[in-house]
């Protein structure tokens, strides 16, 4: 039976508690359901995230760089290699049965040792007149159909010699040509083979379907000569024969271009573009060849598949995002701008919080939900409405935090306010850290605004460093060319906000709030961004 593929479970780039706790419970729902899911994070987990995991023992989601096409994602020939110790002959007929103009070979450790193409074998039907051999017992039986009659060794290495003079002539040549190196080929010359008997040759081939005397088959086992028949004539034996060479006689110095099968799709068509080869072996890190790519194999492309939660603004979302497949997205903000090619499942409420909808959908689905997964949806929940004190609570979130909490066996006010104070300490955090630390970017037309919000019960600690953070807002507003860049820090015990701008954004603010905004201005009542910050930037920078 077949895996199932994954599907990657996130939220946003800068992830706070909702997002993360709503991949985990969201994902927890989709295995029950039958799916393979697994939550994954963009960004680091802040200290109230940290704080709601560690307090219901749930490992930390593993980082996702993007979801950009690698090779991995495309269907090229995996498993596609051959030994080094194969034939010349089987690496021209493995390459004909399966359509092939190239195949990379690997040594006895599955490390990548070449690649031959369909070129390097031409040359080696046509051109190749040496007379050394490097191969095994096998290939030569394989090669010219014959018969095993005595092994000695498995591995053959000599210098090939036709009897093709007369017998005189070739006992006159006997001290020259005939060693322990020697491979002979002969039909029923007998006195010829004498010679090569006694001279302890590597190896007799005896042509044309005649065989040894006994006499001479026991002398040849007395004197270590590996014996092989075959129905060929001496003629068509000697012209197969360096077709037994192993593949590693093939192998040339230079390093062919190879892949990681964890690069970028796009990064090897870039490559591609100016190589112009068909064909390139693909390894994993530690050089273990697995397979090849033909560039006619990037047609077949198997997009990673993702489900987006707290939400659908393509700038909030992974890398790549465009080159994946997007199932289906579970959000409570206002719609973004992501598009889908085929429809989807969208879930979208105006609630206050993702965990919400992802407890109704336990309860649509009639799945008991576990008390580390009740955890995370109760600290989402309690996240994103600020201890359901936050403009943003609904009724819902209401009835879903008291049927959470008693399955975590939390007081939700105390549990709530804990975790909020463990996400409010400055220790250890720099400038950038404060801003980033729940981030998002919003486009409106052809501009796009960052606002970052940051929750402290002591806003004296960022205010000895005003002129710091100012510093730090402004050039990330001109290294991005945004139109604003915003910091709100907000004060749940005194219900609103202080916020800080970047100098070019200063009229967005003064029109926002209809008056000249000084910086670390405190804002009444301003404790949502969805709510009281979102959607008044909106319609200004709409304007």
């Amino acid at each position: 039976m077949s895996v199932m593929e994954k599907t990657y479970i996130f939220g946003h780039k800068k992830p706070d508690t909702d997002s993360v706790t709503a991949s985990i419970a969201l994902s927890y729902l989709k295995n029950e359901l039958g799916d393979n899911t697994e939550p994954r994070v963009l960004g680091n987990i802040n200290k109230e995230t940290n704080y709601a995991l560690e307090y219901f023992n749930i490992d930390k989601p593993e980082y996702l760089n993007d979801v950009k096409l690698q090779i991995k994602d495309v269907n090229y020939h995996k498993d596609f290699v051959l030994g080094e110790s194969e034939s010349i002959y089987n690496c021209y007929q493995y390459m004909l049965k399966e359509g092939l103009t190239g195949i990379p070979i690997i040594d006895s450790n599955n490390k990548f040792a070449g690649l031959i193409t369909i070129k390097d074998l031409s040359h080696a039907f046509i051109n190749d007149d040496s007379n050394s051999l490097d191969t095994t017992y096998d290939n030569i039986l394989q090669v010219i159909d014959g018969e095993e009659v005595h092994r000695v060794i498995d591995e053959i290495k000599g210098n090939v010699f036709v009897a093709a003079y007369s017998n005189d002539s070739f006992k006159n040549m006997a001290d020259l040509n005939l060693n322990e190196n020697t491979i002979l080929i002969v039909g029923d010359r007998y006195e010829l083979l004498d010679c090569a008997i006694d001279a302890k040759s590597k190896m007799v081939i005896v042509t044309g379907d005649f065989k040894l005397k006994d006499e001479q088959l026991e002398r040849a086992k007395l004197n270590n000569v590996n014996v092989i028949y075959t129905a060929l004539d001496t003629f068509h034996t000697a012209k197969l024969i360096s077709l037994s060479n192993c593949l590693r006689t093939m192998i040339r110095s230079y390093n062919p271009t190879s892949f990681d099968h964890m690069d970028y799709v796009d990064d090897v068509l870039d490559i591609n573009d100016k190589l112009r080869h068909t064909n390139y072996p693909i390894v994993n890190r530690d050089n273990e060849c697995l397979g090849l790519l033909r560039i006619t194999d990037l047609n077949g492309k198997n997009p990673k598949k993702v489900i987006l939660v707290d939400h659908s603004e393509k700038l909030q979302s992974a890398d790549g995002l465009d080159e994946a497949e997007i199932l289906e997205i579970v959000d409570h903000h206002n719609l973004g701008n992501i598009t889908t090619s085929s429809p989807i499942n969208f879930r979208n409420m105006p609630v206050g919080s993702t965990c919400t909808i992802i407890t109704t959908l336990y309860n649509e689905k009639n799945i008991e939900i576990p008390k580390s997964i009740a955890g995370m949806l109760l600290s989402g929940i309690l996240s994103d409405t600020l201890i359901l004190r936050s403009p943003t609570a609904t009724d819902l979130d209401r009835e879903a935090v008291l049927q959470l909490e008693k399955i975590a066996g939390v007081d939700y006010e105390e549990y709530g306010m804990d975790m909020l104070k463990a996400g409010t300490s400055l220790d250890g955090m720099s400038v950038e850290d404060v801003l980033y630390n729940d981030y998002k970017l919003y486009t409106v037309g052809d501009k796009t605004f960052a606002i970052g919000q940051f929750f402290t019960m002591n806003f004296d600690e960022i205010e000895k460093d005003i002129n710091k953070y100012l510093e730090v807002i402004n050039e990330v507003s001109v290294a991005n060319n945004y139109n604003l860049v915003a910091l709100y820090v907000t004060d749940i015990i005194k219900n609103g906000s202080y916020v800080l701008f970047n100098d070019k954004g200063k009229n967005i603010m003064d029109t926002c709030y209809n008056k000249e905004m000084s910086q670390g201005e405190f804002i009444e009542n301003c404790v949502s961004r969805k709510k009281n910050v979102i959607p008044l930037i909106m319609d200004v920078i709409g304007d």
